[in-house]
């Protein structure tokens, strides 16, 4: 991911692959469901806009091909375990180069040399401790997070380095990545040595005697995420749903005997918070999410859908902005819908300018740029270094 992210912003950015490909080109699911290592959707996602080549580490040739490579670039990205470019010999190659090591644990401490899986890296961040329902196990997210945040965060320290004139390391944990997702649990236990614990549906911090506001409801089709809140956008909020529930029908008693210009939700007990979101539930679930969201921009209130992914599809703001853009994910199947690039740059959005590559798709392109010519380029495919 953090190849992809400098890929988006125009860097050439060149994938090294064992021969064969990488293991999680098996990743499923798979376009058209058809098991093939040129079909994983994770694997296309992330390698868009790269360029790919093949390479055996664990062999000399391979190794003498990979500095030629790495000669050249201004940045080497690499998620081996710690230090494994050094074992390998090729420290002095990237004396002048910007390195990017992500891994699950950093280049040091106890757990340095530990593999670990999204599931174990975001466990052991903390994060994951935040997600469930209060009273049950903590649950994890349906795809992987940690990837995405320390890519991200390596494409920034990248990015960062580049401003230097020196060869800069940059170090990324994918278990610190993940702690940063939730950075006022850290923070609160530092302060107040008071613990975060999973709320399921409910906002933390909205009660001065602890009462639990709903924050996710079901609607129509779905659900929204809405909240009883104070001061004046909250008060302007409440008042906007009575004239609204008004119009619908009748606005329930509870609601209608709120004075919303002194309305004040920290002081409220459990039986008034419960009182009032009983009364607002069942105009919630009148609603679908659609309707929900054209009634609170209508009338500028605090509540937005929870969308899932059709609904991004079919987003008129993504696609306002031009946002979508449409690839060919595999060879022989026609485009399809892609995310593009994440900004505007001076109004204009970086292009997806080609598909994730086939396994060793560009070997000789690449390996021409650095002198390997065509017989020693068939030497090494025979010998099975590429």
């Amino acid at each position: 991911m953090c190849g992809r992210i400098l890929a988006d912003l125009g860097a050439d950015v060149v994938k090294v692959e064992p021969p064969g490909g990488e293991a999680d080109r098996l990743q499923p699911p798979f376009v058209g469901d058809i098991e093939n290592r040129d079909r994983s959707i994770p694997w296309l996602a992330a390698n868009v806009n790269k360029r790919g080549v093949t390479c055996d580490l664990g062999s000399v040739d391979g190794r003498a091909l990979f500095a030629r490579l790495a000669a050249k670039a201004r940045i080497v990205v690499e998620s081996f375990p710690p230090g494994r470019l050094g074992e390998l010999g090729l420290d002095s190659v990237l004396r002048d180069a910007i390195v990017v090591s992500v891994t699950p644990y950093g280049q040091d401490g106890p757990l340095a040399r530990v593999p670990g899986s999204d599931l174990e890296v975001t466990a052991a961040s903390g994060s994951l401790w935040l997600a469930g329902e209060e009273g049950r196990p903590p649950v994890r997210t349906a795809q992987p997070q940690s990837p995405y945040w320390s890519g991200m965060y390596g494409a920034l320290g990248a990015l960062v380095a580049l401003q230097s004139p020196v060869a800069q390391r940059v170090d990324v944990s994918a278990q610190a990545a993940m702690t940063t997702v939730h950075p006022p649990a850290p923070v609160w236990w530092d302060i107040a040595r008071e613990e975060h614990a999973r709320t399921g549906p409910f906002l933390l911090g909205r009660s001065n005697v602890g009462s639990r506001f709903r924050n996710l409801w079901a609607c129509a089709d779905g659900f929204v995420s809405f909240a009883i809140q104070g001061g004046p956008i909250g008060r302007h909020t409440g008042r906007m749903l009575a004239e609204w529930m008004a119009e619908r029908g009748t606005v329930p008693a509870a609601i209608a005997a709120i004075d919303w210009t002194v309305f004040d939700n920290t002081t409220l007990s459990q039986p008034e918070v419960d009182e009032l979101e009983a009364a607002i539930a069942p105009f919630l679930r009148s609603l679908t999410k659609a309707e929900f969201f054209d009634g609170v921009v209508k009338r500028k209130m605090l509540g937005y859908p929870v969308g899932d992914a059709s609904d991004s599809l079919a987003d008129p703001q993504l696609r306002a902005r031009d946002f979508w853009r449409h690839i060919s994910p595999a060879r022989g199947l026609p485009p399809l819908p892609f995310p593009g690039g994440f900004a505007l740059f001076d109004g204009k959005r970086p292009e997806v300018r080609r598909p994730a590559p086939r396994v060793g798709e560009h070997n000789a392109e690449i390996y021409g740029e650095v002198g390997v010519g065509a017989r020693e380029l068939a030497r090494l495919r025979e010998a099975g270094v590429i």
